[in-house]
């Protein structure tokens, strides 16, 4: 008797799941999923190319639109990198959005020195609509030319950054491609969370995966080129009106509309600095993170869940393991490996910080609490934005 009650007990014992077990389960899956990543990432750096200029026809008139709104610090730069584009363009038209410092008078000296450079006076905000659709909504209704390329007033741009992305957009029977710049960055915090924008778009979007699902459409309003009839289509800027990531969502119209949408690396043609300080930072990407996922709580938590367990615990991990010798510490160091090879590319490939690539865990937590910053803002139902309050619904 006492025999089957000790062999009932070893049985038992045999049967147990340890907490070394399970925590080892845990982190082959999570190397596993670092690992899908990178893959994923690799797979979308073959679509993400480079556009170049070849001798193909460009379109005869190329309407180039620019919303600016106190923009006197960078205005001027841009209209000179553009009035030198080797492209022939008809009009550059600059819709000067009730600034309030000296941006007017920046875009009246070179209506002055280009005859294609024209000042916009931008109308009152109607209800229902963000500053930026109405302002590039307005710049359409003036715009006649065949192709239409929107591009912000930060943004300063190569000689044949025009050139490169039209002819890419004919070439590839496109009706819509958008230019991803490179992205300048000088403070420590810049260096830290503006990269996440190539990481949101090239780790986790399936550029590669053909299509018309709405939740495959991406585009970056620094350089958004389209072709006038495939804008019209999808209703243009009207069509987006209240929403606050409106070059996002302009792309998935675009992709359930069956057009095609090339998204491509510009850090070669175009440069941009998107926010000069944590506070600027702060309050751009919690405008956009949240709305980027379109309205889905899944597709929001699913996103900063995956980024929490597979780009930043690791690094804690690591850490616990080391003091406690334990047993999956080479799993864990495997994954440290998996995220620097990701963020290493991406220096390569569009110019991402060294630095801020070597402090990613740092990174990473700013862009965690971002995203819990712009849930929380949602949850209360506003958002504000260049002086702007919109609902957040």
């Amino acid at each position: 008797m006492q025999g089957k009650i000790a062999s009932r007990r070893i049985n038992k014992g045999r049967g147990a799941i340890s907490p070394c077990m399970l925590m080892l389960v845990y982190q082959i899956l999570i190397t596993c999923g670092v690992f899908g990543l990178l893959a994923h990432l690799l797979l979308n750096l073959f679509v993400f190319r480079r556009p170049h200029v070849f001798g193909s026809r460009l379109p005869s008139k190329i309407s180039v639109l620019i919303p600016a709104r106190n923009e006197e610090a960078c205005i001027g730069a841009c209209l000179e990198s553009l009035t030198q584009q080797n492209a022939e363009l008809y009009e550059i038209l600059v819709l000067d959005d009730h600034s309030e410092d000296g941006t007017a008078d920046i875009i009246e000296e070179w209506c002055q020195r280009d005859s294609r450079v024209h000042r916009l006076s931008g109308k009152d905000l109607p209800a229902g609509w963000t500053g930026k659709a109405w302002a590039c909504h307005q710049l359409s209704e003036q715009a006649s030319g065949i192709a239409l390329v929107f591009t912000d007033a930060d943004t300063m741009h190569h000689p044949d950054s025009i050139g490169a992305a039209l002819c890419t957009l004919l070439l590839k029977d496109a009706d819509m491609i958008s230019l991803w710049p490179y992205q300048r960055t000088q403070t420590v915090a810049e260096k830290l969370v503006v990269p996440f924008v190539h990481i949101l778009l090239l780790v986790f979007l399936p550029h590669w995966m053909p299509g018309r699902w709405r939740s495959l459409g991406a585009a970056n309003g620094q350089f958004i080129a389209f072709l006038r009839g495939g804008y019209d289509e999808i209703g243009g800027h009207a069509a987006v009106k209240n929403h606050l990531v409106e070059d996002v969502s302009l792309a998935r119209l675009a992709k359930v509309a069956g057009l095609k949408v090339i998204n491509a690396d510009g850090s070669r043609l175009v440069t941009c600095r998107m926010y000069e300080c944590l506070a600027d930072i702060w309050e751009g990407f919690s405008k956009n993170l949240r709305a980027g996922c379109d309205g889905s709580v899944f597709a929001f938590l699913m996103l900063q869940g995956i980024q929490c367990f597979c780009l930043f615990l690791p690094f804690l991990w690591f850490v616990i393991g080391l003091v406690s010798c334990a047993e999956w510490l080479p799993w864990v160091a495997l994954q440290l490996i998996g995220i620097y090879l990701i963020r290493f590319l991406l220096v390569w490939r569009v110019k991402h910080s060294i630095r801020g690539a070597i402090l990613h865990p740092f990174g990473q937590v700013l862009e965690l609490c971002i995203a819990l910053n712009s849930w929380l803002q949602f949850s209360q139902g506003e958002m504000t934005w260049k002086g702007r309050t919109y609902s957040a619904n």
